[in-house]
């Protein structure tokens, strides 16, 4: 046999001159979970690698991200439901603590990329990512309340805003907000293909974001659809988005793909909470080793064609690179 497809497997030498797909240390953006108050580090039972983390922890992990090359976060609020209402009307008060929290981060670390969350369910009283009248998720009510929330989030210091509501419309009306509030610099990426996934649970367990009544199926989109994923990045990147984010990642590479091959735009694909339990879950029962299972899962997405990777495993896979 002239031609051996196994001489370039050989050796882990010759494998890694060969790898197709490389995994960097910058294609890694990790999620913080921020709670009010001091000296809060409480683990997340169903996502026991993800805590919920007063700042005074939040600014220690963040140090010793950057001490492994980490330095792209997203971060989320839990916000007592005390504070919510069905208008979110704190998520731009001045008194609201993530985005104080926003600023302390970036006066003391600069140079790291932080992204925000902009959608209506941490602060919604309903829930719900829109506002909700009479059972209904109204869309272009919902888009002034997103607009002026993204602006507070601009001013706080947040380097890109990340609309996590699937709002017909709201790229470009947050655009056009950040635009006239002179911050043309401050990024957009948007949840473009975000889909009504049974893998959001730890997540929503983190945040205590559930719905109050309903769920999200008439603005989130159907897992069987894969066309519409295309007019969703068209319609995103028309208004302005910088980067489009595919939502969950692992159970949806072939839409990663899809839009990495149809537009050129910096591609975000989002690890979700329920596709890593998963993976905890069983390397804790002994069915398969975590490390491994770790990046093989964070490859598939980098190889599916995501540019950026938002990965509870981020700084664990930081540490081995």
């Amino acid at each position: 046999m002239q031609i051996r497809p196994r001489r370039n497997r050989v050796s882990p030498s010759i494998r890694g001159l060969v790898r197709e797909t490389k995994l960097h240390v910058d294609d890694l953006i990790l999620p913080l979970f921020l709670v009010e108050g001091e000296g809060i580090n409480d683990q997340i039972s169903s996502l026991p690698i993800a805590k919920r983390q007063s700042l005074d922890h939040i600014l220690s992990e963040i140090k010793s991200c950057l001490n492994v090359g980490l330095r792209h976060f997203i971060l989320f609020p839990a916000i007592p439901e005390s504070l919510k209402d069905k208008t979110a009307s704190y998520s731009y008060s001045s008194d609201n603590f993530y985005l104080k929290a926003a600023s302390a981060i970036k006066e003391k670390y600069p140079n790291i990329t932080l992204i925000s969350d902009v959608a209506m369910d941490p602060y919604s009283s309903d829930g719900h990512d829109g506002l909700v009248k009479d059972g209904k998720i109204l869309n272009d009510q919902t888009l002034p309340i997103l607009a002026r929330m993204s602006v507070a989030q601009a001013k706080a210091g947040f380097d890109i805003v990340g609309p996590s509501d699937m709002m017909d419309g709201r790229v470009g009306v947050i655009r056009d907000a950040l635009d006239e509030a002179n911050f043309q610099d401050v990024g957009i990426m948007s949840y473009t293909a975000k889909y009504a996934s049974a893998f959001y649970g730890p997540f929503r367990d983190a945040l205590d974001s559930a719905p109050k009544s309903g769920d999200k199926k008439t603005y989130q989109m159907d897992p069987a659809n894969r066309i519409e994923a295309i007019r969703e990045a068209e319609l995103d990147i028309a208004e302005g988005a910088d980067f489009i984010m595919v939502k969950p990642a692992l159970h949806y590479l072939d839409i990663i793909s899809d839009l990495k091959s149809s537009f050129d735009i910096p591609i975000a694909a989002y690890h979700v909470s329920g596709e890593c339990s998963q993976i905890l879950a069983a390397a804790k029962l002994g069915w398969l080793d975590l490390e491994l299972a770790m990046h093989e899962a964070v490859t598939s997405i980098k190889r599916a064609g995501a540019d950026c990777i938002l990965t509870y495993f981020a700084k664990e896979i930081a540490k081995s690179l």
